[in-house]
This record gives structure tokens, C-alpha cells and sequence, in this order.
């Protein structure tokens, strides 16, 4: 198995160019080296209010409060309230909540992106807000792709990753991973929540399916390579999702209970592929999945809300060190069993770096300066987090705004 992983390393090197040779070799040569002094010096600096702020990465909505949506969001990433409202600049109230509440990062949807002109409009008011937010997005290429599948953007289409994956070409990845990144860096995203890692083995999969590149790991883990390659060469920084694997379930986490019922060995054997291989290339952010594995935690909670996955796993059997992103927590698999408040310190405890889309960002947020303040959680555990998430601004470029 360890030369069967090496051989798919050499061919993800031959078909990403030179470049990959300065990347696949750890987690820090993938990156510009970020002076350590600097992070400590910012992180100083910085608030209790400050640093919650970075930990939380949220829909353009959750900064409206005059907004309430009560349903699990879609794949689309949208409910049908939300999908009228058809929220596409900052306005006013937003910008009265951000004073209080800063916030690490945006992610737009569909529904937020009307054409080129408009994307850079919101683009640049995003970037005045308080916490210097990242601007990501799910564009995945495929199903999930939220301006490719925007009639008013003249961007290349793709069939889907599946698509891709049954050429066993790992070129292809990396062209659809760079064309995705190229036109993603020039309207001014940051982050792209893509590629899928996942192996698709559940033939009964309802929200997978060909988002993944293959049923077969072998298969699989050299795209996601390849295409997280192609992603960063065009100046954005992936993701890959969705830990420790969403293709063997049934179920849809977006509006409920799902798992897998495979033992911890049986995923080194196959999920586990694709993101040791990720993990060894260098990505910078792994997203966590709502599945409940029962025959790994030991009980039905969710992966995200797990530290035997997070910590104990991921960080520990793994040797993962970099950031740590749930999915999005205001999707079934989640509201359905916990409240904002619970939901959002259970995932920092269990080990999580970044707090994705809670359905209340102002109650998440307040639960999250509460634990601190109560003892539940400690000021040096949120240190934990914003170190690594500074670090990948500064890596990016994007300095919070005190700093400019």
C-alpha cells in the first residue's frame, strides 16, 4: 500500500509540472514560510472578541438580523426564504452587526452572485468589514458550482469530478482545478471548498455521487492532488472535504442523520487514502463531515462534534496541523440534535478550527465568548485556532485590517 501512495504522488508531481516539487514534500513546504513572531505579534494584539471573530466563517445573511431562516439548507447552499431575499450587497444593518461581531470569513452561494459587476461590488464591501473576512466559496465544478452554473459568467464547464476521475488522467484534474481557480482568483475569492476527497462507494449515495472522482481510491487520491494543485497555482487555496468520508452513507447531511458503518480500518483501506495523500501535499484546510461512525467514535454523534475523529484521529494518528473547517452547521445533520450555542463550542471542543455557517452567527458567537468567559473553554485553546488561521492569512496576503 505505502509504494501503491508513492507511485500516485509521482504521477500527481509529473502531470502538476515543477512547481509540485517545492509542495508534496510537508505541510510547510507548501506555503511561504510565515515568521511565527508576526503571528504571536498579531495574536497579542487582538481581543477575546477579535479572535471569536476568526473562528467563524458565515453566509452574508448571518450578518443581517432581521433575517431568520429556520430550514436545513440544500446542497445549493440556500433555503426558499433565503433564495427570495436574494441578499447581494452589504447594507446597512450588516455593517451594525459586523461593529460588534467581526467575522473570519464569507462565504457567498448562488443566490448572493447576480453577474461580474455585482460580484465585485459585494466583493469590495465584504472586504471593508470588520475581521478582514476571506471570501470563499463552493465551486466545486460540476453540480456544485456556484457561477459556472450562472448563465451571466462565460466560464469553462465541467461535466462533473466523476467525469474527470473515469479519464485516469490527473491532468485533467489539475486543468479543471486551475481553470476553476484562475477565474475564481480574478473576481477575488480567496478560498474554494473543493475538491471532494471522498471515494464514492456507496452506490446508494444521494448527495455525493459524481461530485467524488471515483469509487476507487487509487483513483481517486491522485485527482485530488492534481486538482488541488491546479487550484493553488492560480492563487487560491482549496479544501478537501468531507472528513473522514461522506461517500459510503446513504443519508444527506444536509437535512438529517447519516453514517458509516465502517470500522477505523476499513477507512484506512479506502477513505483514508485520498486524505493522507492530501494531508501529504499540504493542504491547508480539511472540512469535516456530519456523518455519525458509530464503529469509530463509539457513539452517533456527528464526525464534526467528535474529538476522537478530530483530535484523536485527523490531528493525532494522521499528523495533521493545519486548519481544521466544519461543514456547514446550519444543515440538518446538526440542527436537528443541537442548538447554535451547543453546536458551535461542541465543535471547538471536539477539536474544529473553523465554525462554518451556524444558522445564528450573533447566538454562536455569544455561546463561544461565554465558554471562554465560564471556563468551558479556555482563551489558549481559541489561541489554538486563530494562530493557524493568521497564518494562513498571511499567507494569502489578507491582514486583518488593523494591520493595513
Amino acid at each position: 500500500m505505502k509504494q501503491t501512495i508513492k507511485l500516485w504522488m509521482l504521477a500527481a508531481i509529473l502531470t502538476c509540472g515543477a512547481s509540485v516539487f517545492t509542495s508534496c514534500t510537508s505541510d510547510n513546504d507548501d506555503n511561504p514560510v510565515v515568521p511565527t513572531d508576526e503571528v504571536e505579534a498579531q495574536l497579542q494584539r487582538m481581543t477575546l472578541r477579535e479572535k471569536v471573530g476568526q473562528l467563524f466563517y458565515v453566509r452574508p445573511e448571518c450578518l443581517d438580523t432581521t433575517i431568520h431562516f429556520n430550514q436545513p439548507s440544500s446542497i445549493d447552499g440556500s433555503t426558499d426564504d433565503i433564495k427570495a431575499i436574494k441578499l447581494q450587497a452589504v447594507n446597512a444593518t450588516m455593517k451594525g452587526v459586523n461593529e460588534k461581531y467581526p467575522v473570519g470569513g464569507i462565504i457567498l452561494y448562488a443566490h448572493n452572485i447576480e453577474d461580474e459587476a455585482q460580484l465585485a461590488a459585494f466583493i469590495s464591501q465584504i472586504r471593508s468589514l470588520n475581521g478582514s473576512p476571506l471570501l470563499c466559496i463552493d465551486e466545486e465544478g460540476g453540480r456544485v458550482a456556484r457561477i459556472a452554473n450562472n448563465a451571466n459568467f462565460e466560464v469553462e464547464k465541467f461535466e462533473s469530478m466523476g467525469a474527470i476521475g473515469a479519464t485516469g488522467d490527473p491532468q485533467n484534474a489539475y486543468h479543471c482545478g486551475n481553470t476553476i481557480g484562475t477565474y475564481l482568483h480574478r473576481y477575488g475569492f480567496d478560498i474554494d471548498f473543493a475538491p471532494v476527497a471522498d471515494v464514492n462507494t456507496n452506490p446508494e449515495n444521494i448527495v455525493i455521487g459524481a461530485r467524488a472522482f471515483s469509487d476507487n481510491p487509487e483513483v481517486a487520491a491522485p485527482m485530488v492532488v492534481s486538482y488541488l494543485q491546479g487550484l493553488k497555482d492560480a492563487g487560491v487555496t482549496g479544501c478537501i472535504k468531507h472528513f473522514p468520508g461522506h461517500g459510503d452513507t446513504k443519508a444527506d447531511t444536509h437535512y438529517g442523520y447519516a453514517q458509516s458503518l465502517k470500522t477505523w480500518n476499513e477507512m484506512l483501506n479506502c477513505e483514508m487514502i485520498t486524505f493522507k495523500v492530501g494531508i501529504q501535499w499540504g493542504t491547508q484546510l480539511i472540512m469535516t463531515a456530519h456523518i455519525a461512525a458509530p464503529r469509530v467514535i463509539g457513539s452517533d454523534i456527528p464526525s464534526t462534534m467528535s474529538s476522537v475523529i478530530l483530535q484523536d484521529k485527523l490531528r493525532g494518528e494522521l499528523g495533521y496541523r493545519n486548519i481544521i473547517i466544519t461543514d456547514a452547521m446550519e444543515m440538518g445533520a446538526i440542527t436537528q440534535q443541537y442548538s447554535n450555542a451547543v453546536a458551535a463550542v461542541g465543535t471547538l471542543q471536539a477539536g474544529a478550527d473553523i465554525v462554518l455557517g451556524p444558522q445564528n452567527f450573533v447566538e454562536a458567537f455569544d455561546a463561544v465568548v461565554k465558554a471562554v468567559d465560564d471556563g468551558v473553554l479556555t482563551e489558549q485553546r481559541i489561541d489554538q485556532s486563530v494562530r493557524r488561521i493568521l497564518k494562513l492569512k498571511r499567507q494569502i496576503g489578507r491582514l486583518l485590517q488593523s494591520e493595513t
